[in-house]
């Protein structure tokens, strides 16, 4: 061994063996605060021991063993030792390198993770746990009790899971949580409950809210007598058509209150993008369910009767066909299973009673039309005309300008002319908005005739040009005499004028305007 330790390759395998072993041993020191017993045995052991017991200490395998063993050269014995020592001290440098890349990598969502976890369990320390799980919780509740068939409730449930999973400062965590609060909102169970349906009720219903439209009501009527007769009957789709203002919504809301069910609109004008009807893939940013579902979701019931408002309205364009859409809504065979793009699982629209609206049928795709029973409603005659506006549209108008018959009166006289002249269109709005216009100018006349007039000491003069031009006009005037020390609210009821205002020709010219000549001829010619 003497001769070995002078061999100068043994000299230089040793000092790279020390070398080697003190840097692991520095290693191992601060990973876990200890080695000193192993450097004081390094410093005193002598070289051809110290690589036995040095490597001894580490995990091997049983041929690395074996070729230890066998090895019987010192110079051999220490070369293998200095390649395992040096191994093991690279396989340490390689996991503190990964570790550190990894400690790197962490983002700041994972420390504001780590920080809201650390909140939480604070929280829980004090009893003040109002965090995002009470509200995950309520929104499993909420799931549960909405009926869901069983298919979608996997789904749901599946969604769920993914939602726990999930930090909130996660991007996709709102849009998640959105998603299935708008599974748990809709009505996948519920339904109005439909009251008996009284046939003579629904007639008298119609024919109070509705003058004339005998046809259109008898249709109705046999609608409902089947509907009576066989609820679960998948019954036509009616559409009426007709111009503006003959009352084409309002027959739709009657239909609805006659059934006691609830009443929901949608307005299709306009309407040029498919997901309109079947909604947003959720993929998208800003994403959100179509029309129909959003309309369900309001009501919270799953058989409404829904208005496609203004059908023939739509249009088509790069984004899709909204008309090729309404197709499967509007079958009765397809609309069971409804596939919205944003919610993503079959919605039955079979419960719902579907009536549309439309100006005309020209525009509407023959498939699309082929699928809705056409009622047409044909323009008032001058006559309907006039009974609507006596019955329905004066009393109406004076009650949404806050008057009554003391104040206005419009004779029937009045009513023809303004229907002659001012009103030529099918529908009875044009005759509201004049007959407003009536209104209106009575509200003014009543509101200054309201106001407080101011009264000297001595009762002589009263400083009010406003009444002393209805005193030239002969308009009567009730007077009364007042203390001096009533109030100015008393004051201003104390002069009111007692006559009420009567429409008469002069009248209409000088609040609707003179009717242009030539816009009366032109009308005449076009239908002579």
């Amino acid at each position: 061994m003497e001769q070995v330790e002078q061999d100068p390759d043994f000299v230089t395998l040793s000092r790279q063996f020390k070398a080697t072993a003190m840097e692991l041993i520095s290693v191992l020191e601060q990973k876990q605060k200890t080695g000193g017993r192993i450097k004081v045995l390094l410093e005193t052991l002598p070289l051809h021991k110290l690589a036995d017991i040095f490597v001894a200490s580490f995990e091997m395998s049983l041929e690395e063993q074996l070729s230890m063993l066998d090895s019987v050269d010192p110079k051999i014995r220490l070369s293998k030792a200095t390649e395992l020592v040096d191994r093991h001290l690279q396989s340490i440098r390689v996991a503190e390198k990964i570790t550190q890349k990894v400690e790197g990598q962490l983002s700041k969502s994972q420390k504001e993770f780590l920080l809201r976890q650390q909140m939480r369990a604070i929280k829980e320390e004090l009893g003040d746990n109002d965090d995002d799980e009470d509200d995950l919780a309520a929104l499993e509740r909420k799931m549960q009790s909405a009926g869901m068939p069983s298919n979608i409730w996997k789904h749901a449930q599946r969604e769920l899971r993914r939602l726990k999973k999930m930090p909130p400062q996660q991007p996709g965590y709102n849009s998640s949580r959105v998603y299935l609060e708008l599974l748990a909102d809709l009505p996948w169970q519920k339904a109005s409950e439909e009251q008996e349906l009284d046939l003579k009720a629904a007639k008298d219903r119609l024919d109070c809210d509705h003058y004339g439209l005998s046809k259109v009501k008898q249709r109705i009527i046999e609608y409902l007598a089947v509907r009576k007769l066989k609820p679960d009957a998948r019954g036509p789709v009616l559409c009426f058509v007709g111009p503006p203002g003959v009352g084409k919504t309002s027959l739709a809301s009657s239909i609805a209150a006659a059934l006691g069910r609830k009443f929901v609109r949608i307005s299709l004008g306009g309407v040029k993008d498919e997901a309109d009807i079947r909604g947003h893939r959720r993929t998208y940013i800003g994403s959100m369910p179509g029309r129909l579902i959003d309309g369900l979701k309001r009501v919270a019931v799953c058989n409404p009767v829904m208005l496609l408002d203004e059908i023939d309205k739509t249009g088509s364009d790069v984004r899709g066909d909204p008309a090729s859409a309404l197709l499967e809504v509007l079958d009765p065979e397809q609309n069971k299973s409804f596939n919205d793009h944003y919610l993503n699982v079959p919605y039955d629209l079979s419960k719902v009673i579907f009536v549309a609206t439309a100006n005309r049928v020209q525009p509407i795709p023959p498939p699309l039309l082929d699928r809705m029973e056409v009622i047409e409603l044909p323009g008032y005659t001058a006559e309907e005309k006039l009974r609507i506006a006596m019955q329905h549209l004066i009393p109406r108008v004076l009650d949404q300008h806050g008057l009554n018959s003391e104040y206005l009166q419009i004779p029937e006289a009045m009513v023809k002319l303004v229907i002659q002249r001012y009103t030529r269109e099918a529908g009875v709005r044009n005759l509201e908005r004049n007959l407003a216009a009536l209104a209106r100018a009575a509200a003014v006349r009543v509101a200054e005739q309201e106001q407080a007039v101011s009264v000297s000491k001595d009762v002589h003069k009263l400083a009010s040009p406003l009444l002393d031009n209805r005193l030239a006009e002969g308009a009567e005037m009730e007077m009364e005499v007042l203390p001096m020390g009533v109030n100015n609210n008393e004051i201003s009821t104390a002069f009111k004028i007692s006559s009420r205002l009567v429409v008469d020709e002069a009248m209409l010219e000088k609040i609707l305007g003179v009717i242009i000549p030539h816009k009366l001829f032109s009308f005449i010619w076009m239908f002579t």
